[in-house]
């Protein structure tokens, strides 16, 4: 039988998944800007690929603390007890 995975190996694997993901769209976008648009110059690549891998940061960041998502209020349990 195979050991239970942990909720943090879950959680990382979803980060790099989702890392993985956004930074190849983001390669994929930038070597198509790249051909049609900038005549095959190398930075809208390293361009798209980091916006890509930026965009990955941001959500895992938001996925570890849930308190940086804009309008989200962690209560207490003593504001939770006092209602």
């Amino acid at each position: 039988m195979s050991q239970p995975t942990s909720s943090e190996n879950i959680v990382n694997q979803k980060a790099v998944a989702d890392l993985l993901v956004k930074a190849g769209v983001g390669f994929g976008v930038g070597v198509v800007a790249s051909v049609i648009l900038f005549r095959r110059r190398t930075w809208p690549v390293a361009l798209s690929t980091g916006f890509g891998m930026g965009a990955a940061y941001a959500d895992c960041d938001r996925l570890f603390n849930p308190a940086r998502i804009p309008g989200t209020r962690i209560i207490t349990q003593e504001e939770e007890e006092s209602k």
